[in-house]
């Protein structure tokens, strides 16, 4: 059994704004729950191989980890490879429609270690951790005016 899931959510506002927003890594600690603090390895956008850390604290713990951007295409997509709390590609997915933007986020993934003991909860868990993260998102990108 593994991961596999992708919120979606639109957001009022041009892809573009929504990408400069969503893919600066200075911004993850006000719409990624659970992030106490992001560290990317170089200031702005992110792009294919930048690397982060972050903070977070899930299910109880609190930990380090670290992803690395494997595909990026401009105001579109940004693809990376996380090794926790298990190891996962999360995607962010932006593309256009009549109202704004569709944001998705898909996480894929195989929980093994402490989580694999949760694992019937994990997609649950993913899910509704993501799906919060895109409603704050959608607030903060639509605030700004």
């Amino acid at each position: 059994m593994s991961v596999d899931v992708r919120p979606e959510v639109v957001v009022r506002k041009p892809r573009a704004e929504v990408a400069a927003y969503m893919f600066d890594p200075a911004n993850d600690v006000s719409w990624t729950g659970g992030i106490t603090s992001s560290r990317p390895d170089q200031p702005g956008l992110l792009v294919e191989g930048s690397t982060v850390v972050r903070t977070a604290k899930f299910l109880g713990r609190t930990f380090d980890y670290g992803y690395v951007v494997t595909a990026h295409e401009p105001d579109r997509l940004v693809e990376m490879k996380v090794e926790k709390p298990f190891p996962m590609v999360v995607r962010y997915e932006l593309s256009d429609v009549d109202e704004g933007t569709n944001v998705a986020i898909r996480a894929v993934g195989s929980p093994g270690g402490f989580f694999s003991v949760a694992e019937p909860l994990m997609r649950w868990q993913v899910r509704r951790s993501i799906a919060a993260d895109l409603g704050r998102l959608k607030r903060n990108v639509e605030a700004v005016h």
